[in-house]
């Protein structure tokens, strides 16, 4: 193994450290994953590690070990770092001794491969990386066929997107696009839009999502955009019983994702 790095202010570390911004990631084409269970599905799904930083006395477990073992395999640079080093470069607050720097794969549209009559989630404009995050594992949940962002106001490789997804955000079916490309795409494939919205007269149960939809949801403060509102879109609502006149968008699409599969099971 090389030598370990003792200082917070090497090279190599400053660089990695970098990549917690967004402009670096879009400039280096590179990103962050820390944690072993979103490292695991990184590399599941193909994510080429670049390098990784190990802290060898706070990765003890097995899983840390041989991501570690099948990262070396690789080639990949393995640099260990001590405790200190360590906590300059993770993100948050669980610390498991192990950090990957991948390069950033091609997530375009134009590489999306769908089944007949599909479900595909589109988040449109949303800037929370949380949110984003969120709604990427209720719909890797229940089971859709894709998940789009459309003019997102946060990269897809943001940490908290990483980490709020449980690392399904590396799934090809997750791609970014612009509101543009994916309203044209939604043409191609003549996917009937349903979008989420406080305003709309139609409850969500009375849409039909049995013969496949895009399912739009909207930006967390200022909803949807006019590109959104067009006349051939269906728009739907959740009943807010108290007085909160919406719900959290993550909550919207869980339950929009949910009520979609359930109408094609019973149809099945």
């Amino acid at each position: 193994m090389p030598e370990l790095i003792t200082s917070r202010q090497n090279a190599r570390v400053k660089e990695a450290v970098k990549l917690r911004a967004a402009r670096q990631r879009a400039k280096q084409r590179r990103f962050l994953i820390d944690g072993v269970r979103e490292i695991q599905r990184a590399l599941a799904f193909g994510i080429e590690p670049l390098e990784v930083f190990v802290c060898p006395e706070l990765c003890t477990t097995l899983a840390a070990k041989q991501i570690v073992e099948q990262i070396s395999q690789s080639t990949a640079v393995v640099s260990p770092v001590t405790a200190e080093v360590f906590e300059k470069l993770c993100f948050g607050e669980r610390i498991e001794g192990v950090l990957v720097v991948a390069q950033t794969p091609d997530r375009s549209l134009n590489r999306l491969s769908l089944p007949p009559s599909p479900l595909v989630a589109v988040l449109a404009g949303l800037e929370k990386p949380g949110n984003v995050g969120a709604i990427l594992r209720t719909a890797d949940g229940a089971g859709l066929d894709a998940a789009i962002i459309a003019d997102g106001q946060t990269d897809l490789f943001n940490p908290n997107t990483i980490r709020a997804s449980l690392g399904t955000v590396f799934a090809p079916h997750v791609c970014a696009a612009t509101t543009a490309e994916v309203l044209a795409k939604l043409s191609e494939w003549q996917l009937p839009i349903i979008a989420a919205r406080p305003d709309a007269a139609t409850l969500y149960t009375a849409a039909d999502y049995r013969r496949g939809a895009a399912i739009v949801l909207g930006n967390e403060a200022a909803g949807l955009s006019t590109a959104w509102q067009q006349k051939e879109i269906q728009t739907v609502q959740l009943p807010m019983r108290g007085i909160a006149d919406s719900l959290n968008v993550s909550a919207t699409a869980a339950v929009l994702c949910y009520e979609a599969q359930r109408q094609r099971q019973a149809d099945a």
